[in-house]
């Protein structure tokens, strides 16, 4: 996600403007998502953004509603998707599981986008895309753990558990970042966290 970020503050070419993407424009919704909600997807501040024009956004959407499924739809797809197809490109289910935790932890760290989400999740389209995402994360993650030799509901609790583990440290890594440690201990940290699930008592 802190790459979509990243494309839309430097929309692709220079010089001469360049054919934006409807893609482009749901990049840099979900930048301004996390800089200030949904209240920020706004066309005319995006075109600006973009350095294009509100003709560039009539191409590609309707409507504003039409932009927000897209960048929702958009965040599923490089924040949930993508990452867990590179993720399986790794054999062995605990390094998966680690690197996936590790991974994740860090880009939520970085982009405030998570967090906004969840701000906003009395919005019916946002609280429909927080539930597919969070409802395929955990089954990912559970899915890691029935690999390791858990039962299906032993693999689902801790499932929960670490994405529960997950959003608690990204929340308190945007709202009060001093209590977090930072550096190679954070790091020494989120492997004690990991080695906790990995052996945390339960049936299996």
């Amino acid at each position: 996600m802190v790459m979509a970020q990243q494309r839309a503050q430097h929309p692709r070419g220079t010089g001469r403007r360049q054919r934006l993407t409807a893609e482009d424009w749901a990049d840099a919704a979900l930048a301004a998502m996390g800089e200030g909600g949904l209240a920020a997807v706004a066309v005319e501040p995006l075109a600006t953004r973009l350095g294009t024009t509100k003709g560039s956004f009539y191409w590609h959407f309707a409507n504003r509603d039409a932009l927000i499924q897209a960048a929702l739809e958009r965040w599923e797809e490089v924040a949930t998707t993508a990452v867990i197809a590179e993720i399986e490109t790794e054999s062995d289910p605990e390094r998966r599981l680690r690197t996936l935790l590790l991974q994740a932890t860090e880009s939520a760290a970085e982009d405030p986008l998570e967090v906004s989400l969840l701000a906003t999740a009395a919005d019916p389209r946002v609280a429909a895309a927080l539930t597919r995402v969070t409802e395929r994360r955990i089954a990912y993650v559970a899915a890691l753990f029935a690999e390791l030799g858990h039962t299906e509901t032993e693999a689902r609790r801790r499932g929960l558990l670490a994405y529960s583990a997950f959003l608690g440290h990204t929340q308190l890594g945007h709202a009060v970042p001093q209590a977090l440690p930072t550096g190679a201990a954070r790091t020494r940290y989120l492997d004690s966290v990991i080695d906790t699930l990995l052996g945390q008592g339960g049936s299996t």
